[in-house]
C-alpha cells in the first residue's frame, strides 16, 4: 500500500493538486464522482460511490480499476469505457448509462467522462461523474428506450437523422421524445442534436488537423457554409477562429 500512496502522491502532483476536489462531492448522495489514473486505477473517489459499493471508506477503492471494483458486467463495460478514452483522448458526454445504486440494485444515470491531461501534454488519468436519473413516476423503462436513442445519436451524428425516426426508435411520439430530451438535457431533441454534432466538431478542430470542410461533413452538415454558420451561433466565434484560438 505505501508504494501504491507514492504512485498516488506522484500523480497528484502531475495534475497540480486535483485530488482534493473529492470532498466537493462528498455531500450530493446523487452524483458518484472519480478520478482514475492512466491504467484506469481509482485515485479519488465520493463517499457515494464508496457506499455504493458496499465499501467501508473511500480509501478501499484506491488503486482498483472499474471491473475490480463493480461487479460484472458493470464493471467490464465501465473499464472498456475508461481504455478507450484513455487511447483516443475522446471525451464521453451525456451517456446514458446503468449504475450502482445504494442496496446493490441498478438505476439509470448520465455519465461525464474527460481525459485529464497531465503537465507534460500526455493523457494523465480520467475524471467522471454519473448522475442519477429519476423518471417520473418511477418507470425507468422510459429510459432503457430513450438511451439507445442517445447512444443512435451520438454514433450517428454524422448522418441524416429525423426526429421522428428517433422518436420511433424509443417508443415515443415526437412531443414525448422531445419532452423527455428536454428534461434531460435542458433544450429541445433538435438543439440537443445540434450539440451532439457541434461538441464532435470542436474535438476535431482541437486535435486534428483536418481541412475544416472536411470536418463539417464528417459531422453530419452537408456544406462547409452551413456548419460555420450553425458553429458560430453556438460557440460565438467561426470553427477557423476556435481553431486558432485553441491552438496557441
Amino acid at each position: 500500500m505505501n508504494s501504491f500512496n507514492t504512485v498516488r502522491q506522484s500523480f497528484a502532483q502531475s495534475l497540480n493538486g486535483l485530488l482534493p476536489i473529492d470532498r466537493l462531492f462528498d455531500g450530493v448522495p446523487d452524483i458518484v464522482f472519480f478520478v482514475k489514473d492512466a491504467v484506469g486505477r481509482y485515485m479519488a473517489v465520493n463517499d457515494t460511490l464508496a457506499a455504493r459499493c458496499g465499501l467501508q471508506s473511500k480509501d478501499a477503492a484506491l488503486g482498483l480499476t472499474a471491473d475490480e471494483l463493480f461487479p460484472s458486467p458493470l464493471g467490464k463495460a465501465f473499464a472498456l469505457q475508461d481504455r478507450e478514452i484513455l487511447k483516443t483522448g475522446h471525451p464521453i458526454r451525456d451517456h446514458m448509462e446503468l449504475h450502482l445504486y445504494l442496496g446493490g440494485h441498478c438505476g439509470w444515470c448520465l455519465t461525464y467522462k474527460e481525459p485529464i491531461m497531465g503537465k507534460d501534454g500526455r493523457i494523465a488519468g480520467i475524471c467522471g461523474i454519473s448522475r442519477d436519473l429519476r423518471a417520473p413516476g418511477g418507470q425507468e423503462e422510459d429510459f432503457a428506450a430513450l438511451s439507445g436513442a442517445v447512444d443512435h445519436i451520438h454514433r450517428h451524428y454524422d448522418e441524416a437523422l429525423r426526429l421522428p425516426e428517433l422518436a420511433k426508435m424509443a417508443g415515443l411520439s415526437v412531443y414525448q421524445f422531445d419532452q423527455r430530451i428536454r428534461s434531460l438535457f435542458h433544450v429541445t431533441a433538435g438543439q440537443y442534436l445540434v450539440k451532439v454534432r457541434i461538441d464532435a466538431a470542436c474535438l476535431r478542430l482541437f486535435s486534428t488537423t483536418e481541412p475544416i470542410a472536411q470536418i463539417a461533413l464528417a459531422c453530419g452538415y452537408s456544406d462547409q457554409s452551413s456548419f460555420s454558420r450553425q458553429f458560430k451561433q453556438a460557440v460565438g466565434i467561426s470553427p477557423l477562429a476556435y481553431r486558432r484560438k485553441r491552438n496557441l
